[in-house]
C-alpha cells in the first residue's frame, strides 16, 4: 500500500470492522459506568490515514461519495494481490550499518511506523472548520519552528519543535518530543503519529483520566466544581475541567504552558484554548472531536473530528530515553564532528 493513498486502508476496515459493529450495538445500545455516566474506559486507537487538511480537489465536500469508497476498496484488493508476489529482498534484510554519510528520508526506527487506518471513517479531512478543511492563517509574528529528521530549524530557546531542535549544543537546543518531556502525539489534541496512537481512559464518578502511550503522560481530569487554576501557573497539558453533555464529555483546557507550541510547531501555548468532546457511538468506535481557538497564533479557530477505534488490549511503558542514551549519543556525535572538522 502506497503511503502517498488517501487514507489506505480506512474504506478497507469499513467492511471488517461492520458485522462485529452491528453485533455490539444489536446487544449494548448505552454503555455506562456504576455512577450512571456514559463509560468511555478502555484504551482506543486513533491511527488514521485521513489528511489532517483537506485536497484542495474537495473543495468544502467532507465525506467521500460510494464510488470514491469502492475505487479505494478495489485498489486495495490489487495491492494487496500485488504484494503477496514480492519476495523478500535479501540484500536489504541483511544490510549492515548505513556509512557515515548516508541519508534516509525515515528515520532509523521507520519499521515501527504505522500507516493502516484503524477507526471507521470516511472523511475527505480531519478539519471540518474552517469551511474548506484548511489551516486558517497564523497571526503575523507568531513564533514558528520546524525540523526533522536530517536538519536543525533556526530559532531560540525555548524550542518548540516536534522532533528535531535548533542545534547541538545543549539538551535545551532539542524539541521536548526528544527530551522526553512531552510531544509527538501526547499533546492535546490528539493527532495521529508515527506509532503509539494510543490512549486508556480511566473514569470515576468525579474524575476521568487520559492518558495517552507516547511518553506516558496522564491527564486527570475534575467533573466537578473545582475552581481554575489562576491564569499565572501554567502545565504542560493545561489545566482541564470537564463535564458531560448528554452522552458526550466535554472537556475544556487552558493555561497551556508557553514552552509549548499552540499547534504543530507554530505560536505557542500560552493564550491557546482548547474543547475536546469525546462522544462513544457504539462498542468498538468512538468519536473525538476538537476546537482550538487561540487568537495570537492563528487568525481563526480550527475544528476537526478523529474517530478512534476500541482496542482489545492494554498499555504498556513507552520509557522513552529513560532506558537508553538517544539524546546523549545526540550530543556526543556533534562533538565528535566538531572534533573532526578541527582537524
Amino acid at each position: 500500500m502506497q503511503r502517498s493513498s488517501i487514507y489506505g486502508a480506512i474504506a478497507l476496515s469499513i467492511t471488517l470492522l461492520g458485522p462485529s459493529l452491528s453485533a455490539q450495538e444489536d446487544n449494548s445500545p448505552r454503555f455506562t459506568t456504576q455512577w450512571g455516566q456514559p463509560d468511555l474506559q478502555g484504551v482506543w486507537n486513533f491511527s488514521s490515514e485521513i489528511p489532517f487538511e483537506r485536497p484542495e480537489r474537495f473543495g468544502t465536500r467532507e465525506f467521500l461519495t460510494s464510488e470514491e469508497i469502492a475505487e479505494i476498496q478495489a485498489r486495495l484488493v490489487a495491492e494487496a494481490e500485488e504484494g503477496a508476489q514480492v519476495e523478500a529482498d535479501a540484500d536489504v534484510a541483511n544490510r549492515g550499518a548505513p556509512s557515515n554519510d548516508e541519508r534516509f528520508v525515515y528515520g532509523y526506527d521507520h519499521f515501527w511506523y504505522e500507516m493502516a487506518a484503524i477507526a471507521d471513517t470516511v472523511r475527505t479531512s480531519q478539519i471540518i472548520y474552517p469551511e474548506n478543511g484548511r489551516m486558517p492563517a497564523m497571526v503575523e509574528g507568531a513564533p514558528r519552528g520546524e525540523s526533522g529528521f536530517l536538519e536543525d530549524a533556526e530559532g531560540e530557546r525555548p524550542v518548540r519543535t516536534g522532533s528535531g531542535g535548533i542545534g547541538k549544543d545543549g539538551p535545551e537546543d532539542r524539541g521536548l518530543p526528544e527530551r522526553c518531556i512531552l510531544g509527538l502525539n501526547g499533546l492535546p489534541p490528539y493527532r495521529p503519529s508515527r506509532y503509539n496512537n494510543n490512549l486508556l481512559i480511566v473514569q470515576s464518578r468525579d474524575q476521568v483520566v487520559i492518558m495517552s502511550e507516547m511518553l506516558h503522560n496522564a491527564r486527570i481530569v475534575p467533573l466537578t466544581d473545582l475552581p481554575p487554576l489562576p491564569e499565572h501557573i501554567e502545565q504542560w497539558t493545561g489545566d482541564s475541567r470537564g463535564y458531560w453533555d448528554g452522552e458526550t464529555l466535554v472537556v475544556e483546557t487552558r493555561n497551556f504552558s508557553f514552552y509549548t507550541s499552540s499547534f504543530g510547531g507554530m505560536g505557542t501555548g500560552k493564550d491557546k484554548f482548547l474543547t475536546e468532546r469525546f462522544t462513544r457511538n457504539d462498542y468498538n468506535s468512538l468519536d473525538y472531536e476538537w476546537t482550538l481557538e487561540d487568537p495570537s497564533t492563528f487568525t481563526d479557530k480550527i475544528t476537526a473530528i478523529l474517530p478512534m477505534a476500541k482496542v482489545d488490549g492494554q498499555l504498556y511503558e513507552y520509557a522513552c530515553q529513560e532506558g537508553n542514551y538517544g539524546l546523549t549519543n545526540i550530543l556526543r556525535g556533534a562533538r565528535a564532528e566538531e572534533a573532526r572538522a578541527g582537524e
